[in-house]
């Protein structure tokens, strides 16, 4: 068969109408794809539009379950207990305050003192410490000792204050004129009182020895 050869004009009519008809497809499957890539979800919005729904448990009947009310209650429960706490230890320390605030203001228990020549000697000294007077114990239980061998109503009937009427009397063998004059205020005003007749004497002893712990003999 003769072989049959187009014009160059035919043939490149031909071809330009081929060139456009697939510069058509083309542009008509970019624009398919363009609206596929908006019509189409993000991978993360298809991915939380297909994640499976969060499953609440039920209780045995197939009902919701209710939340664990101990677990919800418990923090409103210690905080109410702290606060109960709080408020007994600030009442406590409160309490404290008032009882020492009483005790502060309640005057002191008078000291007590054996009813004996020991007593009576501690109890001297503790007047005498008040008033500024000297002695010690030892200086105070000496004398007495050999003055009245520690007898309170001892009185002297022989001694030239005997033959003058005004005998020597008590633990310190106290005239009554050296008595009035050195008696010390706060102790009874009796001669023979033993706490009186020795406080007397420390002071007398200490206006004319500088203490009773200086006498030796009778003085």
């Amino acid at each position: 068969m003769p072989s049959f050869t187009l014009p160059r004009a035919a043939r490149i009519a031909r071809i330009t109408r081929t060139h456009k008809v697939a510069l058509a497809v083309l542009a008509a499957a970019g624009a398919t794809t363009g609206l596929a890539a908006t019509a189409a979800p993000s991978n993360a919005a298809a991915t939380a539009a297909h994640a499976p729904a969060a499953v609440k448990p039920v209780n045995a009947n197939g009902m919701p379950a209710k939340a664990d009310s101990a677990k919800v209650e418990r923090p409103v429960a210690a905080s109410v207990a702290d606060r109960i706490k709080v408020t007994a230890v600030a009442k406590q320390g409160h309490t404290a305050e008032q009882a020492a605030s009483r005790s502060a203001d309640r005057p002191a228990a008078p000291k007590k003192y054996t009813d004996n020549l020991d007593g009576w000697i501690r109890q001297s000294l503790d007047i005498m410490k008040s008033k500024g007077i000297p002695g010690s114990y030892e200086g105070l239980h000496r004398n007495i000792m050999r003055e009245s061998s520690g007898n309170p109503n001892a009185v002297n009937g022989w001694d030239v204050n005997a033959q003058n009427g005004i005998p020597s009397k008590g633990l310190l063998q106290v005239i009554q004129p050296t008595f009035e004059t050195y008696h010390v205020a706060g102790t009874a005003d009796k001669l023979t009182d033993p706490v009186a007749n020795i406080t007397a004497a420390a002071n007398y002893a200490a206006h004319r020895y500088g203490s009773i712990d200086n006498v030796n003999s009778a003085y």
